[in-house]
C-alpha cells in the first residue's frame, strides 16, 4: 500500500519562480481579505467544491455525491468553468450538448442527471445570476460550484476543500515546483476539508496522524472518503457484452486514460485483472487521429483476451469519435466513480449540507420545517443566514 503524498515530486530548480508566484498569489489574497477585491455572498444555498492542488483530487465524484444527496429534496444546478471547452461565456447544457461546448465533466454530470441545471461559464458571479434570473432555470434550489476554491469573488456558503491523500498539501511546494495553486494556508477558508482516495484499509492511527498533520481549526470539519468502483459500462452497448468485476481475472486491460492523476487506477485494478496497460494522455485531452491509431495500436499489441477501460470523463470525449476499430468498439468500457466516506461520516456530512441548504433557501416548503419550530416570540427579522456557521457550534 503507498502512503500518503507518495504521488508528490517537486522539481527544486524551479523554488525561486515558486516564491514569485507565491508572492503574487499571496498579495491577491490579501486584497480580498482586507476588502479592496470584493467577494459576494448570494440570497441562495451556494456550495464550492474545489482544491488547492492542480487536478486530480476527486471533484466531480464529491459534486455527484451532493447532487445524489439533494436532488430529491429541491432543485440543484451545477456551475462548472467547463475547462478546455470550445465555446465562450454563459452556457446551459441540454441533451445535445457535447463535450466541446460544454467541457467533458460537466457533460458526464449532465448524462448522469438530466434533471439537474448544468451551466458553464469562466465568470462564475455571472453564471450564478444567470441561473437564478433566466427564466428556464429560476426555480433553483441551490448552486454547486464546481472547481470554485481559487474564485474568491463569490462567497460560498459552504466552501469545501478536497485534498488528495496521495497528495497531500503539507508535502507540495507552489507552482511551478510542486502543485499547489496557493499557499496551505488556502485551507483556512474552508469549512469542511475531505482528505479523498484513502486506501481502504487504513488504521485508526493513521487517521489520528493525518487530523493532526492537516492543523485545523476547531471550526472546520475534516472527513475522509475513498474510491468505489462500480460496473463496467460499454461505451457502445449495440456492440458490446456486460463486463463484470468477476469476469476480468484473465484478462488483459488496456487502462486509456486523459486524466491528472490515473496512478491510483492503475492501482486499484491490477489486482482484478490479468495484466493492465496504461495508456495515458493529458488531463481533457481531446483525441485527433493520430491518438486513435495509437489506441488502436496499443489494443491490437495486446494479448487475447483483452478489453480497453477508460474514465466517465474520457467516455464523454470519446463517445462520437471516428476511426475506432471494430474490436475495441466491441471490447471499451467506462469504469463509474464514486465516493464512499469512511469512519461512518456520510450521516454527519449529509446532514451538515441539508441543514445549510435548509435554513438558507428561497423556497418556503424547504424552510418549513424549520419556521414550524421556532418560538412564538421569537425575534427573528426574517433574514436568513447566508454562510454555515460552524465556528459558532
Amino acid at each position: 500500500m503507498r502512503s500518503e503524498g507518495d504521488f508528490i515530486k517537486v522539481n527544486e530548480w524551479l523554488l525561486p519562480l515558486s516564491w514569485i508566484y507565491g508572492a503574487v498569489v499571496t498579495f491577491r489574497n490579501w486584497m480580498f481579505d482586507i476588502g479592496i477585491l470584493k467577494s459576494r455572498a448570494y440570497d441562495i444555498p451556494v456550495i464550492s467544491v474545489g482544491n488547492i492542488t492542480v487536478g486530480g483530487a476527486g471533484k466531480t465524484p464529491h459534486v455527484e455525491h451532493l447532487v445524489r444527496l439533494l436532488q430529491e429534496k429541491m432543485k440543484v444546478a451545477v456551475l462548472s468553468r467547463g475547462y478546455k471547452r470550445k465555446t465562450k461565456g454563459y452556457l446551459l447544457a441540454d441533451s445535445s450538448s457535447t463535450a466541446r461546448d460544454i467541457g467533458d465533466e460537466p457533460l458526464q454530470m449532465k448524462q448522469k442527471f438530466p434533471k439537474t441545471y448544468i451551466a458553464v461559464d469562466k465568470k462564475r458571479r455571472r453564471g450564478i445570476d444567470r441561473l437564478t434570473h433566466d427564466e428556464a432555470t429560476s426555480d433553483v434550489d441551490v448552486i454547486l460550484l464546481d472547481d470554485a476554491f481559487q474564485h474568491r469573488y463569490v462567497k460560498p456558503g459552504i466552501n469545501i476543500l478536497l485534498v488528495d491523500y496521495h497528495r497531500l498539501i503539507i508535502y507540495d511546494k507552489l507552482l511551478p515546483a510542486g502543485r499547489l495553486r496557493e499557499s496551505m494556508k488556502g485551507k483556512r477558508r474552508a469549512d469542511m476539508v475531505i482528505i479523498t482516495k484513502c486506501p481502504k484499509d487504513l488504521k485508526p492511527m493513521e487517521f489520528r496522524v493525518l487530523t493532526k498533520a492537516m492543523d485545523l481549526f476547531p471550526y472546520q470539519g475534516l472527513f475522509f472518503t475513498t474510491l468505489e468502483y462500480g460496473t463496467l459500462l460499454p461505451l457502445f452497448p449495440k456492440e458490446s457484452t456486460i463486463m463484470k468485476t468477476e469476469q476480468m481475472k484473465d484478462v488483459n486491460i488496456l487502462l486509456l486514460t486523459g486524466i491528472a492523476s490515473p496512478q491510483q487506477m492503475v492501482e486499484d485494478l491490477q489486482e482484478h485483472c490479468n495484466t493492465i496497460t496504461p495508456l495515458t494522455f493529458g488531463d481533457h485531452h481531446y483525441f485527433r487521429p493520430k491518438d486513435i491509431r495509437r489506441i488502436n495500436d496499443a489494443f491490437e499489441a495486446l494479448p487475447t483476451p483483452r478489453i480497453i477501460i477508460t474514465t466517465e470523463k474520457d467516455a464523454a470525449r470519446l463517445d462520437n469519435i471516428e476511426g475506432l476499430s471494430d474490436e475495441i468498439r466491441k471490447n471499451i468500457y467506462a469504469l463509474p466513480i464514486c465516493i464512499k466516506f469512511m469512519l461512518d461520516q456520510e450521516e454527519n456530512f449529509n446532514q451538515k449540507i441539508l441543514s445549510y441548504v435548509q435554513k438558507n433557501s428561497r423556497n418556503s416548503i424547504l424552510v418549513k420545517t424549520k419556521d414550524d419550530v421556532k418560538p412564538k416570540d421569537s425575534n427573528h427579522s426574517g433574514e436568513r443566514p447566508r454562510r454555515i456557521s460552524f465556528r459558532d457550534n
